[in-house]
C-alpha cells in the first residue's frame, strides 16, 4: 500500500478553551476489562502440607459472545468521547490557514481537499478513510512540514486538540501567535499518545492559561518520524 502523508482536520477542535480551569475530556476512553470466568482451586488440605504455597485460580479465556461485546462497547466509548470533544463549548475552530506544503499540489485539484483550508471549521470526516477531508503535506516521510491555523477572536488559551485522520504522531511542536504576530512555544517533544489503529487520533496539550492573547497556532510536524 502506498504510504500517506499526515492528515490534520479542523486542527483546533475546541482548541482555545475558555475556561482556564476546565478539567478537560480524556483523549483515549479506556477499555472495558475483559469478562473472565474463574475457576475455582481445590482448598489443599492445611494439615497434610503445612508449607504448600496456593494454587493460582485458573482464568478462562473471553467467549467469542464476551469478545464481541468488548469491541462494540470500546467503539461506543469511543464515539461519546469524539462526540464530547466537538461539543466542547469552550473552543473555536480555525477559521484561516496556511501550510508548507500541500499535497493538493500533486493532485492538481481545484477542490479543498488536502489544501491548509481543509483543516478550517467544524471537521466533516467521519473516519480514517476521509483523509481527503483534512490537510496534507506534498509528501510523506520527509521531513520538517507545519500548519498555521488562525481563529477569529483572540483567547487566553489554556488547550489545543489536534484531530488526525492518517499517520497520526508527527506533530513535534505547537506554538500559539499573539495578536503582535509573535509566536510563543506551548509544548516541544516527541508525541508518546497511544493511537489506536484505523482510528481517528486526538492530540491534547494542555498548558496554564496564556498571559497574552492567542489569535493562531503554528503546528510543526516531522513527518519522518511516522509511517
Amino acid at each position: 500500500m502506498t504510504p500517506k502523508p499526515p492528515a490534520l482536520t479542523a486542527v483546533l477542535v475546541a482548541a482555545l478553551a475558555l475556561a482556564a480551569c476546565r478539567q478537560e475530556a480524556p483523549l483515549e476512553t479506556p477499555q472495558a476489562d475483559a469478562v473472565a470466568a474463574t475457576a475455582e482451586a481445590p482448598a489443599a488440605d492445611a494439615a497434610l502440607t503445612p508449607n504448600a504455597a496456593p494454587v493460582p485460580a485458573a482464568t478462562a479465556e473471553p467467549t467469542a459472545e464476551e469478545l464481541v461485546a468488548l469491541s462494540k462497547q470500546k467503539a461506543i466509548d469511543r464515539a461519546l468521547a469524539e462526540q464530547q470533544l466537538l461539543e466542547d463549548a469552550n473552543g473555536q475552530w480555525a477559521t484561516g490557514a496556511r501550510a508548507s506544503s500541500t499535497y493538493a499540489t500533486l493532485i492538481k485539484s481545484d477542490l479543498t481537499d488536502r489544501r491548509p483550508e481543509a483543516a478550517t471549521g467544524a471537521p466533516d470526516a467521519q473516519s480514517t478513510g476521509y483523509d481527503n477531508l483534512g490537510w496534507q503535506p506534498e509528501k510523506d516521510g520527509a521531513g520538517i512540514e507545519w500548519l498555521e491555523l488562525d481563529f477569529a477572536t483572540p483567547t487566553n488559551a489554556t488547550a489545543l486538540r489536534v484531530r488526525q485522520l492518517a499517520a497520526p504522531g508527527a506533530v513535534i511542536k505547537i506554538e500559539l501567535i499573539d495578536e503582535a504576530g509573535a509566536r510563543h512555544t506551548v509544548w516541544q517533544g516527541r508525541d508518546d499518545t497511544a493511537y489506536e489503529a484505523q482510528q481517528i487520533g486526538w492530540l491534547l496539550r494542555t498548558f496554564d492559561r496564556t498571559a497574552y492573547k492567542a489569535k493562531g497556532a503554528r503546528l510543526t510536524l516531522a513527518t519522518n518520524a511516522v509511517d
